[in-house]
């Protein structure tokens, strides 16, 4: 059996189960049993639905590429480099002014579907103006990877580790190197900083500083309850390796993990969670919780050096707001 046909069986195996639960679903009005917690399939479901708590996803999707031009047309066209030999395997540097200059390496979201690092320039800006790098990086998506998430990651991680190798072609140090994320880039976020560099990678254990992660998902178990095994092909094993709650004998640097108040209940129970457990294994946490924010408007604090995830970026790499 080809790897192709394994993921497609899991995939369709994944889909399978979370169809069954569903069309055994209660009357609406009835609670069924609890699959997760205290949730049934319906309300597991709806809690990794982003649509269900943020009516307004579309506008605010449309507004950050209107807001990305307007960056790019101020900032200037980024630098563009590729980390590997296809062509999606490459990124965007948003350079500062002056060298040898800290780096901030920005994993997007959108649940692990194809987008693109243009989409996220209008982040750039605090990072530039404050005197560090940004860099936006494009990787594949699950369309094209039948639902395997491996691939995903490892794309992901070999940018993080192009980007410490090659620091000095754009002006960066490298021995300041910090990772952000959000939503699935935080999911992703968080399988860089629990990545063993120096075994996977031959690279010093500490090539990540510093990590912002907002908004993602940390454990899989639920997340592979919920409907998105219809188009993710979970298994025991992607389930584990992909969990970064279950590596954090890994983790080598400062995490600041940020949620919104008005994102899904699962969402915000997995930074609460993810911060508790890094800080009962001893490493430095910090969880901050953003008053009045959605999924999507969250992100935007990003582009804002007085926001949560701004602030939070630019603190870590020692650089104020201005």
């Amino acid at each position: 059996m080809t790897e192709h046909t394994e993921t497609m069986t899991a995939l369709k195996e994944a889909s399978g189960a979370v169809s069954a639960a569903q069309e055994t679903s209660p009357p609406a009005g009835r609670k069924g049993p609890p699959v997760w917690l205290d949730m049934d399939q319906k309300e597991l479901d709806d809690a990794y639905d982003q649509a269900k708590y943020a009516p307004n996803r579309d506008q605010v999707l449309r507004r950050n590429a209107a807001n990305s031009e307007l960056a790019r047309a101020r900032l200037g066209s980024p630098q563009r480099f590729a980390y590997g030999p296809t062509p999606v395997e490459g990124l965007d540097v948003y350079a500062a002014k002056r060298s040898n200059a800290p780096i901030n390496v920005f994993i997007h979201g959108g649940a692990w579907r194809q987008r693109w690092a243009k989409d996220f320039a209008f982040m750039a800006e605090p990072f530039v103006h404050a005197g560090a790098h940004f860099v936006a990086i494009d990787f594949v998506g699950l369309e094209e990877t039948a639902g395997a998430l491996m691939p995903i990651a490892d794309q992901v991680r070999r940018a993080v580790a192009w980007v410490f190798r090659n620091a000095a072609r754009f002006g960066g140090d490298p021995n300041r190197l910090y990772v952000s994320g959000q939503s699935s880039g935080a999911h992703l976020g968080g399988v860089v900083l629990t990545t063993d560099w120096h075994k996977d990678f031959d690279l010093p254990r500490d090539v990540v500083k510093g990590g912002v992660l907002c908004s993602g998902m940390y454990d899989l178990k639920p997340v592979r309850l919920s409907a998105r095994s219809n188009y993710v092909a979970f298994t025991d094993a992607v389930e584990q390796a992909l969990s970064s709650q279950r590596h954090l004998d890994k983790l080598n640097c400062a995490v600041t993990l940020v949620h919104g108040t008005c994102e899904t209940p699962e969402f915000q129970r997995q930074t609460r969670d993810f911060a508790a457990a890094i800080r009962a294994a001893g490493k430095p946490v910090t969880l901050l919780v953003a008053e009045g924010y959605n999924h999507f408007e969250i992100a935007e604090t990003f582009a804002n050096p007085y926001g949560a995830c701004g602030r939070a970026a630019l603190e870590q790499m020692t650089l104020g707001p201005v």
